[in-house]
C-alpha cells in the first residue's frame, strides 16, 4: 500500500514538471529576446541628455529635466532629429525646418519639414530643435504629415514641449530658441526629403 502510494505521488510530481516546464520556459526566453531587442533599437535616457545638451547648448541638469518628462510619458525613442527651425506668424503663418534624423543602428538621413498655422498667433522666431521618435523602426516612414497644436505646449527647464502623433509615430520636440511669439496655433508638420518653400 505505501509502495503504491509512493508510486503515484511521484508520478504526480513527475506529471506536474512535465506540464509546468514548457510552459515556463518559453515565456522566460521571450522575454529575454524582447529585452534585448529594445536594447538594440532604443536609446538610453542617458545617451539623449549628452545629445540634446550639445544640440541646443544647454547645461545636462537642464537636459535631464526636460527629458525626464519625456520619459516617463513617452519611455525610450527609437530615433530623434536634430535641426533647426524658424517661422513667422500674423493671425495666420508658417514654418520651415531642416535637420537629421538618427536612428539606434547607425543610419542616418536629412529631412525637411514645414507647414502652415492658424490662430492667435503673432511673431517671429527661430530655434534649434531636438525631436525624440517613437515608433520608427524604418526612417523613410518619418515622410508624412503629424497635427501640431502649438498651444498645447508645455515649458520645462525653460525648453518648449508638444507631442505630435501620426500613424503609430509620436514625435516630442523639444525647443530652445530666440524670438518674439506670442498666441497659440494649429496646424501640422510636414516631413519630406527635399526642401520645400510651400508651407502644405
Amino acid at each position: 500500500m505505501f509502495r503504491m502510494i509512493t508510486v503515484m505521488t511521484c508520478a504526480a510530481i513527475l506529471s506536474a514538471c512535465a506540464t509546468n516546464a514548457p510552459k515556463n520556459a518559453p515565456k522566460s526566453d521571450m522575454t529575454a529576446a524582447q529585452k534585448a531587442q529594445n536594447a538594440k533599437s532604443e536609446f538610453e535616457e542617458s545617451d539623449m541628455v549628452q545629445a540634446i545638451s550639445e544640440h541646443l547648448g544647454v547645461t545636462s541638469e537642464s537636459a535631464a529635466s526636460t527629458l525626464e518628462k519625456i520619459f516617463q510619458d513617452q519611455g525610450r525613442p527609437t530615433a530623434y532629429i536634430t535641426g533647426e527651425e524658424g517661422g513667422g506668424a500674423l493671425a495666420g503663418g508658417a514654418f520651415w525646418g531642416k535637420g537629421t534624423i538618427w536612428m539606434k543602428d547607425g543610419r542616418s538621413q536629412a529631412v525637411y519639414w514645414q507647414g502652415p498655422t492658424l490662430g492667435f498667433d503673432t511673431g517671429i522666431d527661430a530655434s534649434k530643435v531636438f525631436t525624440l521618435v517613437y515608433g520608427l523602426d524604418d526612417p523613410n516612414y518619418i515622410y508624412q504629415r503629424f497635427p501640431k497644436a502649438e498651444g498645447n505646449a508645455y515649458l520645462v527647464a525653460g525648453m518648449a514641449i508638444n507631442y505630435q502623433r501620426a500613424n503609430g509615430v509620436t514625435l516630442a520636440p523639444v525647443r530652445s530658441g530666440v524670438g518674439v511669439r506670442l498666441g497659440a496655433s494649429i496646424g501640422y508638420s510636414s516631413y519630406t526629403r527635399k526642401r520645400s518653400w510651400i508651407p502644405l
